[in-house]
């Protein structure tokens, strides 16, 4: 009678022993885009699995967890949860997740199948579908859990077709393009280490308890649900970087290269999660000041990179304009938000006094000089009976895409606007970071898609703004001001008529 093999063993056998070299077909021709980056791997059986998991036993695993998610979502919806939320305002964030959050994750689900394919090893390619199912989980997971908000607010709609078109969506749409369209090596670069490992926690945990704190129970479940399979990613991002890292020294600046390249990329596409974390929460939780302190500067740059350093590897370049950042990132980009949420499809409004307090109290050396006074003047527009809005379309960082509301390094006071002439043609920039990028690879980058260029250039609806509006999806109500919106209306209502104690 056979004996039943140990775990590992049995691991082994179901992965790595599957694996074959081909007899009658030349390598290169099955595994034809591992050799064009430059980087060298001697021995792919040095790839340390992060996962560890058997295709039986992952999905057993995953069934778990959807299980208890799926309990939560119905339990919410048949007691009408979503009048436990804080405010009306708070969903506004979630309308942003689903636009920009959920797509990625089925970008994310489409390359790393593509890299289970197409990897040499038996070993990450078993890890990278893993990480292609994780994804695709996601992806159903963030859509079924909003979906329930799609019942009664305005926003949820059209998430997909809003991503691939509109302006402020072009943001984290233009990082994934470019990830996608880079080698499968420096994909690994790009998402599992840049990406997933310095940057998700960011996302994940600080606004995922912000979600509970406002009362938005799916939404928590859901986002610690997806954390847990995070944290394997992570792990697979610092086991891609050690593997490439250790298979050859000339592998090293490769690698280093990247590392620059897409802290910066991943770096301002986190802008966007600096606002939701600042201004879109009701209930506040925690600040970006304090997530970025202690997620990247104590544990990437104090933990992580001091251990790169025996591989030669140095923190990201750029990385100290960031930290000077940290003070004034979400207040510049939620103000770029407040201007043009004419054009997006979700309200904007001026910060009550007790957030206006908090602010003050997380950003004590720059809020009250440089930003209560904007906020101040948008109140008295508002209590006017007016609504500020900028009436035109913004220049647009070539690179990130961004409006170009970033200011000079060490001067709140002054945009920072940089520029390269390429092939006869100027491109410009909202930082050194951008600009770095760009001309590393400017034959990538001149093809962006940039919004406000297809606009006037005809290829967006039209020359209107309901023009554009349509052509994006946006419907009467999604966007603007949110005091009087749908949003807002439907939230009073249902309060002044549900039962006492809902």
């Amino acid at each position: 009678m056979a004996k039943k093999l140990p775990l590992k063993q049995r691991y082994a056998a179901l992965t790595r022993d599957v694996h074959w070299e081909p007899s009658y077909v030349d390598p290169e021709k099955v595994f034809p885009y591992t050799s064009f980056e430059g980087i060298k791997i001697h021995d792919w059986s040095k790839w340390e699995d992060p996962f560890r998991l058997t295709v039986d036993a992952y999905h057993k695993y995953q069934a778990e967890k959807d299980k208890r998610l799926y309990a939560v979502l119905d339990g919410f919806a048949q007691s009408q949860g979503h009048l436990t939320l804080s405010d009306a305002r708070y969903l506004n964030a979630m309308k942003l997740f689903i636009q920009g959050v959920t797509p990625l994750e089925y970008a994310a689900h489409r390359h790393f199948a593509f890299l289970a394919r197409y990897l040499n090893g038996a070993g990450p390619r078993f890890a990278a579908l893993c990480q292609s199912l994780d994804e695709l989980r996601h992806t159903q997971t963030e859509i079924h859990t909003l979906s329930i908000y799609n019942k009664y607010y305005p926003g949820f709609h059209n998430w997909n077709r809003m991503h691939d078109r509109v302006w402020y969506l072009s943001v984290p749409k233009s990082f994934f393009d470019d990830a996608i369209s880079a080698g499968p090596f420096e994909f690994l670069i790009a998402i599992s280490f840049s990406f997933e490992y310095l940057l998700t926690n960011l996302l994940f945990v600080p606004f995922m308890s912000g979600a509970s704190f406002n009362g938005d129970l799916p939404s928590m479940t859901f986002g610690f649900s997806a954390q847990s399979d995070e944290s394997r990613h992570m792990t697979l991002g610092l086991e891609a970087i050690k593997f490439l890292l250790e298979q050859d020294e000339g592998n090293v600046p490769i690698i280093q290269d990247w590392i620059d390249k897409w802290f910066w990329r991943g770096y301002r596409v986190a802008a966007l999660v600096a606002a939701m974390t600042d201004y879109m929460l009701p209930k506040k939780f925690m600040s970006w000041k304090e997530a970025f302190e202690l997620y990247f500067e104590e544990q990437m740059l104090g933990g992580l990179f001091p251990d790169l350093a025996f591989y030669g590897i140095k923190p990201p370049r750029h990385v100290e304009h960031a930290i000077g950042e940290k003070d004034i990132l979400s207040h510049q980009v939620y103000w770029v938000l407040y201007q043009f949420s004419f054009a997006a499809s979700f309200t904007t409004t001026v910060p009550e006094p007790y957030e206006l307090d908090w602010l003050s109290s997380q950003y004590p050396d720059t809020f009250d000089r440089f930003y209560r006074p904007l906020w101040d003047k948008a109140r008295k527009i508002q209590e006017n009976g007016g609504r500020f809005f900028f009436k035109g379309l913004p220049q647009l960082c070539q690179t990130c895409q961004i409006p170009m509301a970033f200011t000079e390094p060490g001067d709140p006071t002054t945009i920072c606007q940089r520029h390269t002439v390429y092939n006869g043609e100027r491109f410009d920039f909202c930082s050194d970071g951008c600009q770095w990028v760009f001309e590393r690879e400017p034959e990538k980058f001149v093809q962006a898609w940039m919004p406000v260029h297809q606009i006037y250039q005809g290829n967006c609806g039209g020359p209107t703004v309901p023009e554009v509006l349509a052509w994006y999806g946006i419907q009467d109500g999604d966007n603007g001001e949110y005091l009087g919106s749908v949003e807002h209306t439907n939230w009073q209502r249902w309060h002044a008529t549900a039962p006492v104690g809902s």
